[in-house]
């Protein structure tokens, strides 16, 4: 199984702490976490710690952060040649405040140079599944006309004009609830399903491809079959919730990828979020996949 992820890459710096630092205050931890992030790259690296021939289609910059970025693919065994590094530039960096008593995250992004482009073709025909997050369009763009059989996920975690126009591309538009409010100027309340319908039926309309709304500690709202349905997710003791939503992108695609019904696809995508969340940093946070079908059997 052949899978392509085209995003945002980033380097990530995860403080962990019992509780949220005072303003204006001294704060010692034991250690921090360091690995690459970014939505599709968390998808990615997670489809090929799961064993899909994954490509990762993205840019850093000529720094150690580049560097590790790129080591940590080639480390889990996918391919980078995609995975451009820019001379002279910068890779963006996040620093990540883990408030370990409640599972928050609180997160400082770094972007010191313009947004770069793409400027290589990716000659890929042979994808069975793509993951994009939305960064570099014209190149997700080419990968998806290139692949038209494949199944293709949108980690729609943004609204803007490159969201609205490839989630019409796509097999699944798979959103945060915070895109969807703002695509339909309606609130997500879990205890109204009839205007968690109506904002379905909205995206929908325009997209005209399948949608699930991801609801956060509220489950997954999607159709099935024609029926509406809450999937719920998974209750755990949260510590850092980093990657969380990238994580189940990922699995989510893999599980999809692999054959699984709807259902099944994301209750399995929920599990491995919530497994996620119980440890710290968002790459070390990814479980295996065997954890992940035990898991499933336990509950």
């Amino acid at each position: 199984m052949k899978a392509v992820c085209v995003g945002h890459s980033t380097f990530d710096t995860t403080l962990p702490m019992e509780n949220y630092p005072v303003e204006n205050t001294k704060n010692r931890i034991n250690k921090h976490i360091e690995c690459g992030g970014g939505p599709a790259s968390n998808g990615g690296y997670l489809l090929a710690k799961w064993g899909m021939e994954t490509t990762m289609v993205s840019i850093v910059g000529d720094d150690y952060y580049g560097d590790q970025v790129i080591k940590d693919f080639e480390e889990i065994g996918a391919n980078t040649e995609y995975l451009i590094k820019y001379p002279n530039h910068h890779t963006s960096s996040s620093y990540i405040i883990a408030n370990m008593s409640n599972g928050s995250r609180t997160v400082i992004t770094a972007k010191r140079d313009p947004i770069l482009k793409l400027d290589r073709p990716v000659e890929i025909y042979d994808a069975d599944v793509i993951l994009i997050d939305g960064e570099h369009p014209k190149t997700a763009r080419e990968v998806l006309k290139k692949n038209p059989n494949a199944i293709s996920v949108l980690d729609a975690g943004r609204l803007n004009e490159h969201t609205r126009s490839l989630g019409k591309l796509v097999t699944y538009v798979v959103c945060s609830h915070d895109f969807a409010e703002e695509f339909t100027g309606k609130k997500t309340d879990i205890r109204d399903f009839n205007t968690l319908k109506e904002i379905y039926r909205e995206l929908k309309r325009y997209f005209r491809t399948n949608i699930i709304i991801t609801l956060e500690a509220n489950g997954s709202f999607t159709e099935i079959d024609g029926k509406f349905k809450i999937i719920p997710s998974v209750k755990v003791k949260a510590i850092d919730s980093t990657g969380a939503g990238d994580i189940f992108h990922g699995a989510f695609t893999y599980f999809i990828g692999m054959g699984y019904p709807l259902e099944e696809a994301i209750r399995y995508a929920s599990i491995t979020g919530a497994i996620s969340v119980t440890r710290i940093g968002s790459r070390f946070s990814i479980p295996l996949l065997s954890e992940v079908l035990e898991y499933d059997e336990v509950i």
